[in-house]
């Protein structure tokens, strides 16, 4: 197996941090949300898994294909018409740890040159793969900072 010339550990971190965030809270706390018109928790993870899903794809487009144009999509209309906060955070959870599973295994396989490799994301920006995977990164920092919020609330 080749060794990545990307750093992986803030990506493959990002499961700890969720499962660390949600332990120990009930199911009932899980599906509360901080205020109407916001998300409980179990919301907030069924994005991240939702997410991960797109952002999955992008990177495999963005490695594969040329003239790139990277798809955005409807968080908010996902969250609401999957009806995720009648799914489960665990459920969630684990989507999310297969998938940084997964695409750390094709990371780890990825030259600099893939690295590199670059299309428009949904705004017409230009966006590397390696931007690509720190933003996404960052992304879950924020959802983070959000469950962190949602607990607050809680108390």
């Amino acid at each position: 197996m080749s060794q990545s010339v990307i750093d992986l550990e803030a990506y493959k971190n990002t499961y700890e941090q969720l499962k660390q965030a949600v332990q120990g809270l009930t199911d009932e706390q899980l599906k509360r949300k901080e205020a109407p018109g916001k998300w409980s928790v179990t919301e907030v993870l069924s994005h991240l898994a939702d997410h991960s899903l797109i952002f999955s794809f992008r990177i495999r487009k963005l490695i594969s294909e040329t003239n790139v144009q990277l798809p955005g999509f409807q968080q908010d209309l996902w969250v609401s018409e999957s009806k995720a906060n009648e799914g489960s955070a665990s459920d969630y959870l684990s989507l999310f740890q297969a998938l940084v599973t997964f695409n750390t295994l094709l990371f780890g396989r990825l030259s600099a040159e893939d690295w590199n490799k670059s299309g428009l994301n949904f705004k017409g920006e230009p966006v590397t793969a390696a931007e690509s995977l720190a933003a996404f990164t960052k992304h879950v920092q924020t959802h983070l900072a959000q469950i962190e919020r949602i607990k607050q609330t809680l108390q």
